[in-house]
């Protein structure tokens, strides 16, 4: 296994709960949230600026939609946002109890579905679950979930990461692109022990079908081949980093969101830098990320 320590300051952007990184290739512009912020931020490397939109109510996730704008999962359901912050349709109510259920990690699959999970805020009754959204509408691949987190698909789209955060586990599924199906979960990584609290949260597939994730609490990201087999590790400078994307102009650089809510004031001493993006060269690039399509 290789160990390297290659992660930067990108933006000392100060989030409560950094989430959900999205490169937009056609834009070269990185977007993320602040899941507690109620704000989605757009980032241009090229001269350093930030523009913010607010929300009224927290965004877990977000993607790229055919035509501009974003889709994007939050508390009340699933809506699709103009370029500049209007909710111009809402596609999906949220069907979970929302006093106590948000949209939380989600994606768009290779045809252009919305693939997006909810969090258990209570954090004990395994309420959550992940869902797929397109014409048909909102449907259930996986239940009784704590934190649905780590969506991400191989390069072929046969095959969808998901991870449930709480249960320190990450999964696979066999994925039918055409039908939107998701079938036969199998157990791709276990995490946790009494030393080590790293908790799989967002991730990220490369061009050699290897798969990212950031480690809650771990402080570093993991790199697993299509086996299973932890291929390196990189240490992050926050604790708890919560998600990895590629990007750049050749999508070899992959950015990694962090959190610093409710987090020990020992630990903020200790990681000043809780709550930035980091960035780190890649040797292989990422993919593309797939635009959303309504209609499919």
């Amino acid at each position: 296994m290789h160990v390297t320590a290659a992660f930067d300051l990108v933006l000392d952007a100060k989030t409560a709960l950094g989430e959900c990184p999205l490169w937009s290739v056609a834009d070269q512009v990185l977007y993320f949230v602040d899941i507690k912020k109620n704000r989605i931020h757009r980032f241009d490397p090229a001269d350093s600026s930030l523009d913010t939109i607010e929300l009224p109510e927290e965004v877990g996730c977000i993607g790229l939609a055919q035509g501009g704008g974003l889709v994007a999962g939050l508390r009340s359901g699933i809506w699709l946002i103009s370029q500049d912050g209007q909710f111009t349709r809402k596609l999906a109510d949220n069907p979970e109890d929302q006093t106590i259920s948000r949209f939380n990690d989600g994606m768009v699959d290779p045809a252009g579905r919305f693939i997006a999970g909810t969090v258990d805020e209570t954090r004990a009754r395994g309420i959550a679950s992940l869902y797929r959204y397109d014409h048909r509408g909102l449907e259930k691949l996986a239940t009784n979930l704590f934190t649905s987190n780590g969506v991400a698909f191989s390069p072929d789209g046969t095959r969808l990461y998901h991870s449930d955060t709480l249960r320190y586990s990450l999964y696979t599924y066999d994925y039918d692109v055409a039908t939107g199906a998701a079938t036969n979960r199998n157990l791709f990584a276990k995490f946790g022990s009494d030393t080590d609290k790293g908790r799989p949260d967002g991730g990220a597939v490369d061009a050699e079908g290897c798969y990212w994730t950031a480690l809650f609490e771990g402080g570093r990201v993991h790199r697993y081949s299509p086996q299973g087999e932890l291929l390196a590790e990189y240490p992050v400078p926050a604790k708890c980093p919560t998600m990895v994307t590629f990007g750049g102009a050749d999508l070899r650089t992959l950015y990694c969101t962090s959190a610093s809510i409710d987090r020990p004031a020992e630990e903020l001493a200790e990681f000043p830098l809780s709550g930035a993006v980091f960035a780190m060269r890649t040797v292989v690039p990422g993919l593309a990320k797939p635009l959303f399509n309504p209609d499919v």
